[in-house]
């Protein structure tokens, strides 16, 4: 395209005073390259995009929009494969335009700082994509609401789109999730960092009816479908276990084994009045005129200080501890 510029531009015009002549050439007598009917479109944006080289009159250059081939959104087999302009819109003012300065955008944008809302851009996406059961909760969840598009995450043209791959995905919500970034780094972490797990395991970042984008209906659902140890059915159940798992854990990591939001007892002490151990002083026992009511108990005087040390079955336990519940109304104490 540059030798055939250089032949037909006058000698003293302007640089870019033929382009939308040349351009309309040389889309005339171009074949599609991948999509059915993209010859209007890779007239200009073709190989030169890609490898970044393009003489002065290609202004705008897309990188890389060939790679879109090695996609599953380049499938000439497949019918449902979309055309350029299915996703960028007809687009005739840019396809016309003649003389100088930078072409008017495209239709739909979706390039990082474009001004096309990420309604429109989302549509594009959602045309299609929207029958698809994961992405029907998408409209009024989080992502839309705060002016997040499909184009914010994935990248259609790549041919490895990072936020499908569970080795790279974090790297894509971590850009706006920076919080979550430095939980995972703690010593206790779920291991989204070494490549075995992915915010998508337990979010549906398209939308959910759930609390948090969680995949299942609720935060122990979600949890379920890894621990499944942890699902009973209990004969004596923890009722902030059956809540909700966040009660006691951060899923992203802390400074706490098992992921705790922080250590026994100081965890257990924030529901339940500590019974013991206790300054010795305080331990003379019911009744005499040092002590604590309610705060004494002998049996765990000397022993350590982390509940978890005798309460094992902390989510759910099937041992009577020797109570008869229809004689003793006595809580049992998860023990194993």
């Amino acid at each position: 395209m540059s030798s055939a510029l250089a032949a037909d531009k006058p000698a003293g015009s302007h640089p870019d005073a033929h382009v939308g002549e040349l351009v309309a050439k040389a889309t005339a007598s171009k074949k599609d390259l991948l999509l059915k009917g993209d010859a209007k479109c890779t007239g200009c944006h073709d190989e030169v995009d890609d490898t970044g080289v393009a003489p002065p009159t290609m202004l705008e250059l897309r990188p890389s929009v060939l790679a879109i081939g090695k996609t599953k959104h380049g499938t000439n087999a497949d019918s449902r494969t979309p055309t350029c302009t299915d996703c960028h819109g007809a687009s005739e003012s840019h396809r016309g335009h003649k003389g100088s300065g930078k072409p008017p955008k495209t239709d739909r944008v979706f390039t990082k700082g474009t001004k096309t809302s990420s309604d429109i851009r989302s549509e594009a996406c959602l045309s299609c994509h929207q029958k698809d059961s994961q992405r029907n909760f998408w409209a009024g969840s989080t992502h839309p609401s705060h002016d997040v598009a499909c184009s914010s995450c994935h990248n259609v043209h790549a041919a490895k789109d990072k936020v499908r791959d569970k080795a790279t995905q974090s790297e894509v919500c971590f850009t706006c999730h920076k919080e979550q970034r430095a939980q995972v780094n703690k010593p206790s972490h779920h291991p989204v960092m070494e490549g075995k797990v992915a915010c998508s395991d337990c979010h549906n970042v398209h939308g959910s009816p759930g609390p948090k984008l969680m995949t299942r209906g609720s935060v122990v659902e979600t949890c379920y479908t890894c621990h499944m140890e942890k699902r009973g059915p209990f004969a004596h159940s923890h009722q902030p276990v059956a809540e909700d798992c966040s009660n006691c854990h951060n899923p992203h990591g802390t400074t706490a084994e098992s992921m705790l939001k922080s250590r026994p007892p100081f965890l257990c002490n924030s529901c339940h009045t500590p019974h013991a151990p206790i300054q010795p002083s305080l331990a003379a026992g019911p009744g005499a005129a040092n002590s604590v009511p309610g705060w004494f108990n002998g049996s765990v005087i000397t022993q350590g200080r982390g509940c978890l040390n005798c309460h094992t079955q902390i989510h759910g336990s099937n041992n009577p501890n020797g109570v008869d519940p229809t004689k003793d109304l006595t809580p049992q104490r998860f023990f194993r």
